[in-house]
């Protein structure tokens, strides 16, 4: 007789995450914008802290991150004892909903965000509600309104994954101000770094003074280092107590600390790599509105275009593919006329637009 080990009920029903497309078939040169990675990597620093840290593999590393949450508060302007670290700020994600959510608790996530937010609240046993977004935007009035005292979760990215859409601050406070006594109001700042609002704050002012709000950033965007898998939380100290609870001891490796602790100390590096985004994501941006394809003002390394209809982004998401371009369908998202594109290298941003006039110009 076959017997099997059922799972937790509804553990089967989470949809596998899917990442950007890493290859295209016999294609002789790959331009890979599916996964808003930093197109130059990381600062050389980086790459000296890592490759010494090889000289020390047998050892075990600082489970309490000291050295890399000293370093993230000294950048910052944060209280190190208020910063947890974790393998890609999906896993902080991971713990606030281990700690805060469960059986009978509601998360919310809005309608085009971020899908490791949803999965995070299913794999924890809550369920996860998803609130409409306006335009792209996220609308702070549907958000109050699917409040309950059940809701023990927000998430919010901020800039959005995958529009690129920001929150004004003053409609994140006032959020901030309506949200139940007991609900967690988490930021994620992915893609922080890459605003050029001299206003944003990425969520740090709030995570400072309010007792319900936590801001989350990732070492994975801008300072080009994804493989090392490194993110990390800042909130009220009680959250960061609880959160620490379910932590592993040891969840991030030796050289990972290493390199994370060079890049948030390289912020040159990190200011020259804003700078050059804005610079080619403004040009993608007109220059694919010249295309005719609708584009909403982007503040993170990728733009979102918009095709006229369904069948058109997937003709040419297929025609970009055989070219070796990798972007991002993202219908998964709720947008299936959309396709999100990384910002890259200017060759690679040239290029990119110089395919899609072609792919265009055969449709018209």
């Amino acid at each position: 007789m076959t017997q099997t080990v059922t799972p937790r009920k509804g553990l089967l029903d989470i949809p596998l995450y899917v990442a950007g497309a890493a290859k295209a078939g016999h294609a002789n040169r790959i331009i890979k914008l599916s996964s808003n990675e930093n197109p130059f990597g990381p600062s050389e620093r980086v790459k000296e802290a890592f490759a010494a840290s090889g000289a020390a593999l047998e050892r075990y590393p600082d489970s309490g991150h000291l050295d890399l949450r000293s370093a993230i508060g000294a950048v910052h302007g944060l209280d190190p004892a208020r910063i947890i670290c974790g393998a890609g700020s999906d896993e902080v994600f991971t713990f606030l909903c281990q700690a805060y959510a469960g059986e009978g608790a509601e998360v919310i996530h809005t309608e085009h965000g971020f899908a490791m937010h949803k999965i995070c609240a299913q794999a924890a046993g809550a369920t996860p509600v998803e609130v409409a977004e306006r335009e792209r935007c996220v609308d702070v009035d549907a958000i109050l309104a699917a409040c309950t005292d059940r809701t023990k979760i927000i998430f919010i990215a901020n800039p959005a994954n995958p529009t690129g859409t920001l929150v004004p601050e003053a409609d994140l406070v006032r959020l901030a101000d309506a949200i139940p006594a007991e609900t967690l109001l988490v930021i994620d700042g992915a893609y922080a770094e890459y605003v050029r609002d001299p206003d944003y704050n990425g969520g740090k002012a709030l995570a400072t003074t309010r007792h319900n709000v936590v801001m989350t950033r990732t070492f994975s965007k801008i300072y080009g280092i994804g493989a090392l898998r490194v993110g990390w939380g800042y909130g009220p100290q009680d959250v960061i107590d609880a959160l620490n609870r379910v932590r592993g001891p040891f969840n991030l490796t030796g050289p990972a600390i290493a390199g994370a602790i060079a890049a948030v100390q390289d912020q040159d590096y990190v200011q020259r790599c804003s700078i050059e985004n804005e610079v080619w994501r403004d040009w993608m941006t007109k220059e694919l509105r010249g295309l005719g394809l609708s584009v909403d003002p982007s503040h993170a390394n990728f733009v979102l275009a918009r095709f006229a209809d369904v069948a058109a982004a997937q003709s040419a998401l297929e025609a970009l593919t055989a070219r070796g371009i990798l972007v991002r369908n993202v219908a998964s998202y709720g947008l299936p006329s959309g396709l999100r594109i990384t910002v890259g290298t200017p060759e690679e941003c040239r290029d990119t637009i110089a395919a899609l006039r072609q792919i265009v110009g055969m449709r018209t």
